[in-house]
């Protein structure tokens, strides 16, 4: 029998979020066909066929802030998904879990319903890598990250279109190049802003086999002294290996392997993506986890992700 699974990368939806959605004039999201569907028995029932013991449910992309400027919006309808999300949880508290969406770049609506999310049962948060065009290692940012550095929580950054995605997005689906550029954009903002390094209680996600990190971590350490001094430069290294990532996507045979030959393997999860990634997709992705050669120290890939996450979800030490 295959080691049983934690995902930590698993969507939701309501009707009254997609209602919203539409609403705000968003029929395809990110570029995308249109809006998937949801529903928790189904979750549940997908879950015991795949063999995942546990999953961490979020609200994807485009978030809860869909029109700039509409902070009032932004946070009711952060309230309802946050709600849904708990009554899905003490429906199956032994297989479900959750992260609060936050009404960002709206700070002081965040750290509110940050707390009041994390009071009811939340893990932590989940953010967009950018917040109509703010970059997660923006100052103003910070009394998030102190809010969940206090608490201990999860950040999980997940992508999203970047500003002038009209002009670089080629015409294509935002998932497929701009989402992998644009959280690793973010995920640079946030440890050359030091983020990490401030809030070490606040445990930081980055989904899709950390995006293109793997390729230009390097490339991004030669550049740093020249730009930011030396120290900055050894913090960068010292940060990268503090986050957690994520195997969402396609994380054989390339991905994955690029990631660990940076950062090693005792901070992969796993992830399916759903659902937004079709249940086809799904399982394509998981036969590719399974069917890759078992990392070092470990039986299988499933053995080695469900144990890191049982380190992410036990909280850092105190």
């Amino acid at each position: 029998m295959p080691a049983t699974l934690t995902d930590v990368h698993a969507h939701f939806l309501t009707d009254d979020y997609v209602a919203a959605a539409r609403a705000a004039g968003i029929e395809h999201p990110d570029g995308m066909p249109g809006w998937p569907g949801f529903d928790l028995d189904d979750q549940v029932a997908a879950m015991d066929r795949r063999g995942i013991e546990r999953a961490v449910l979020s609200v994807s992309s485009p978030g809860v802030h869909l029109v700039a400027g509409d902070d009032a919006g932004a946070l009711a309808l952060a309230e309802h998904v946050n709600d849904a999300a708990t009554g899905m949880v003490r429906t199956h508290p032994e297989r479900l879990a959750f992260l609060a969406a936050v009404p960002l770049p709206d700070v002081d609506a965040a750290v509110r319903e940050l707390r009041r999310a994390m009071d009811a049962g939340a893990l932590g948060a989940i953010v967009e890598s950018n917040a109509h065009g703010r970059y997660l290692g923006d100052p103003a940012f910070e009394p998030l990250w102190a809010e969940l550095d206090r608490r201990r929580g999860i950040l999980f950054v997940h992508p999203t279109s970047p500003p002038a995605w009209e002009q670089t997005s080629l015409g294509l689906p935002r998932p497929m190049l701009e989402f992998m550029v644009d959280s690793t954009r973010t995920v640079i903002d946030l440890l050359v802003a030091g983020v990490v390094a401030r809030h070490p209680g606040m445990r930081v996600v980055v989904p899709h086999s950390g995006a293109t990190l793997g390729v230009l971590a390097d490339r991004v350490s030669a550049f740093l002294p020249m730009l930011v001094g030396a120290d900055v430069g050894a913090a960068w290294d010292a940060q990268l290996q503090e986050l957690w990532f994520d195997t969402a996507g396609t994380p054989f045979p390339r991905a994955i392997p690029a990631l660990t030959g940076l950062v090693g393997t005792d901070r992969v999860l796993y992830g399916s993506d759903s659902c937004w990634t079709p249940p086809a997709g799904v399982d394509a992705q998981l036969a590719a986890i399974d069917g890759a050669p078992a990392p070092e120290g470990a039986t299988s890939w499933r053995a080695l992700t469900a144990a890191n996450a049982e380190r992410l979800l036990a909280g850092p030490a105190a």
